[in-house]
């Protein structure tokens, strides 16, 4: 038996999928519960590991408690190891991700047998997973790293069927998410309704309790409402927002510029690192920028080996138009240490999960272009909790440069929106006053699955 008191750390396996989205909240989590006498075994393949390295030995705390294992994923002809990461993969690839990670049964098999973990916090894959540390007697524990709204439909939709979902205010507009065939074929394979359809079936697997990536001050009723149908408690772990390192070098070119800025005057534009832009949309968002006469920081990213570059994707002389008041940027940018910037205002936003919390954790109201997966779902969530506003699409999914000038305007300027701008705050001081509260709550429950 385990109890608070005890000397002995527990030991927690936690293995992510193989997304920047997911592997970031993971690795939050386990900064949380070192301080509280739990030892981490983190486990994700070697290019993944290797690009979270420098976050853990900033801290003493963090490179001996949080222990890297790494997670040989088989070198398919397609997939060579660069490529075990969803960061830059093309598209295409995604299913053959999926079954190499489901091909590392008996590696991860030999992992479970050596580290011996008392938990076992895993993600939306494998699916065997937690049955394999069930027979060990390791405690499967499911950790949802997007949010509830989006878990609850898609709960509902495989399991539940038979009724009505009571949240109609929730449904998108599916006509309107083509902004790519990028983004199209990510949601709409075989593998990925597979892949839903499998994650699903994992919830009901974990041991007790399910963790989620949230606030009951956002998602309380959409926790409820899961907590209702899967039959177990559906526990919050808070925002998971990384600190923000102002000290460091990175994007200080950036920072240095929103320094000049006035107060809340500038919107940061940023779809994720997986969701990108055609030809045509990215036209017609310079347009909306430069008309919106808002200050802006615009970070643009390509799939890796495809043909369009920037010069390509910009109107013509738009940047010697914009010098004064807009910059853009390639591939990355320091996104929690902009948003955390007084004179953000505002965030265009693809709406995926990590992107909505930071904006929230700092009370930057969102300007919501959602393009895939679980996007339409959050962006529905900003608009129905009242921190943001949904840009409306055309029926063939295309992006009017005046629909968003106009969004931009009412969210960051005008008075039409001081409501939004209020609740962006509100929201953030309420999540922000429950989120070490959260942590203790997972605690004590991962405490009780330590003593069954």
């Amino acid at each position: 038996m385990m109890d608070a008191t005890q000397k002995t750390a527990i030991k927690v396996l936690m293995l992510p999928w193989l997304a920047h989205g997911h592997i970031t909240p993971f690795l939050e989590l386990a900064k949380k519960l070192i301080l509280r006498n739990f030892h981490i075994y983190f486990c994700s393949s070697p290019i993944n590991l290797n690009s979270i390295k420098p976050k853990l030995l900033i801290d003493p705390n963090f490179s001996n408690s949080i222990q890297l294992v790494e997670l040989h994923l088989p070198s398919l002809p397609d997939l060579p190891p660069h490529y075990h990461t969803m960061k830059g993969l093309p598209p295409h690839l995604l299913p053959t991700l999926e079954k190499a990670l489901d091909m590392t049964k008996p590696e991860l098999s030999k992992i479970l047998e050596t580290l011996k973990p008392d938990l076992l916090i895993y993600d939306r894959l494998p699916i065997w997973l937690p049955d394999l540390a069930s027979s060990m007697n390791i405690q499967p524990i499911s950790f949802i790293t997007g949010g509830a709204a989006m878990t609850s439909f898609l709960y509902h939709c495989i399991k539940c069927s038979d009724r009505q979902f009571p949240f109609p205010k929730l449904y998108p507009d599916f006509s309107k998410i083509k902004f790519t065939q990028e983004s199209a074929e990510y949601s709409s394979t075989d593998s990925g309704r597979d892949s839903a359809i499998g994650a699903v079936e994992m919830l009901g697997k974990s041991r007790g309790v399910v963790l989620i990536r949230t606030s009951r001050e956002l998602e309380g009723k959409y926790m409820d409402y899961l907590y209702d149908s899967l039959g177990k408690k559906v526990v919050p772990v808070g925002s998971l927002v990384p600190d923000v390192v102002l000290d460091d070098e990175e994007g200080m070119d950036i920072i240095n510029w929103l320094d000049k800025k006035e107060k809340s005057s500038t919107v940061l534009v940023s779809f994720g690192t997986e969701c990108y832009l055609s030809k045509e949309n990215m036209e017609e968002m310079a347009h909306g920028l430069e008309i919106s006469n808002v200050n802006f920081i615009w970070v643009v990213r390509f799939p890796k080996g495809g043909k369009m570059k920037l010069d390509d994707g910009l109107p013509e002389g738009f940047l010697g138009r914009v010098k004064e008041r807009g910059i853009v940027v390639e591939n990355w940018a320091p996104q929690i240490k902009i948003l955390h910037h007084s004179s953000i205002g505002g965030f265009v936003s693809h709406c995926g999960w990590g992107s909505v919390m930071e904006s929230i954790k700092f009370g930057v109201p969102i300007i919501a272009m959602p393009m895939q997966v679980d996007q339409p779902w959050n962006a529905r969530l900003v608009d129905e909790c009242g921190v943001g506003l949904e840009v409306n699409m055309d029926n063939n999914g295309k992006l009017k440069g005046e629909t968003l000038a106009k969004v931009i305007k009412q969210v960051v300027v005008e008075k039409t929106g001081e409501q939004i701008r209020r609740k962006a705050k509100e929201m953030s001081e309420k999540i922000g006053r429950k989120d070490e509260e959260e942590i203790d709550g997972v605690v004590k429950e991962l405490l009780e699955l330590c003593k069954m």
